[in-house]
Parts: C-alpha cells; structure tokens; sequence
C-alpha cells in the first residue's frame, strides 16, 4: 500500500509540475503578445522618413518639361543629374508628356500628372534655395508652375505656395528661399534670385 502511495504521489507531483509550466507558458506568450498591440492612440499614425516635401507642378498632359533645383545650407545641389545630394533626393523627375505611358497587363495607360517631388529627409541649419528650370518648352505662352513646401515634422505645416510663370527654354526663377534655424524653425522665407543653373548644368545634358 505504501509503495502504491507513493507512486501515486510521484504521478501527482508530474502531473502539477506539468500543468505549472504549460501556464507559465501561457502566461508568457500572453505577456508578449500584450507588448505587441499597438496603441490605440498611435494607431494611424505615420512615421515620416522626410522633414520637408518639396512639390513643383504644371499642367496635366502638358508636353512641356520643367525641372526642380534645390540647394541646400552646404551648397549642395539636387536635380535631374544629381538626384541625391547629401541629405535630400529627388523622388520624382517629371519629363511632361515624355514616358507617361506605360503597359500594364497589355493595355497602355497614361499618367497625365506633371509633378516633381524634392524631399529633405532631416533639416540642417541654414538656407536653402527652391529653383525652377524650364528645361523645354512647346509652345510661345507662359507656363504657370505650382510650387509648394511643407515641413512634415512635427505636423504638417505649409511652408510656401506659389505660382511662378515660366517664359521658355532656360528660363530659370528662383521660387522660394527659406532658413532653418537651430530649433528646426522656418523663417525669413522670399522669393530673392539666387541663379542655381550654371552649377547644375555644368557639362551635363540631358539625354
């Protein structure tokens, strides 16, 4: 009877041991999964990985080409042929009318949106310089562009907006400069010319 008892007793002891752990395992999992859940305040929002959005836009379906350039504090300089530049990036290049249609499952479709789009992914302290180039043109009218800049961090805020008429083929206007100072903050924000085209030119041409 008392070797029964105790085999009985050992069985018993497992069998406690075993239940322990698979709740300890349960607890857990319980524990990471609870880490895991988002928020619910934070859900929706973005984490940005650009501080200012640069947008230069004409007309839909207009055949003319406009370019974007920008310098920023340590001279640096972003366009066509140099899309990356320290801290900023030209995300898009935008040729008017040229490559806008593309073959999607054998049907041709048509991007009639003419936009660049300039992104500073972290402020430096110091000026920077938003230029337009009216790489070619079509057509004898002025071709009205749409300049905006948004600070994206911590929300957005609009910078500048404008319109600037370009009148041909290397016509180049300054659309807007503005400061970062050392808070982040943008200030003395105008329209002064500072011509950026013959360093962006150079030898290059576009192909």
């Amino acid at each position: 009877m008392k070797n029964r008892f105790l085999q009985g007793s050992d069985e018993q002891d497992v069998f406690t041991d075993l239940l322990f752990n698979a709740l300890l395992g349960f607890a857990f999992m319980f524990a990471i999964a609870f880490m895991l859940i988002n928020n619910s305040e934070d859900s929706g929002k973005i984490e940005s990985k650009a501080e200012i959005l640069i947008s230069v836009s004409w007309p839909d379906d207009h055949p003319d080409d406009v370019d974007a350039i920008v310098e920023d504090p340590q001279g640096g300089l972003v366009w066509y042929h140099n899309r990356d530049s320290g801290l900023m990036h030209l995300d898009r290049d935008d040729r008017g009318v040229f490559a806008d249609k593309m073959n999607v499952n054998g049907q041709s479709i048509s991007n009639p949106i003419n936009q660049e789009i300039v992104t500073v992914r972290k402020l430096q302290p110091g000026e920077y310089v938003v230029n337009l180039l009216h790489y070619k043109a079509n057509y004898k009218e002025t071709l009205d562009v749409d300049v905006k800049v948004e600070k994206l961090n911590p929300e957005v805020e609009l910078i500048y907006y404008g319109t600037h008429g370009l009148k041909g083929v290397g016509d180049e206007r300054t659309a807007v400069r503005f400061t970062v100072d050392g808070n982040k903050n943008i200030t003395n924000v105008n329209q002064l010319s500072k011509r950026l085209l013959t360093r962006a030119l150079g030898s290059n041409s576009k192909g």
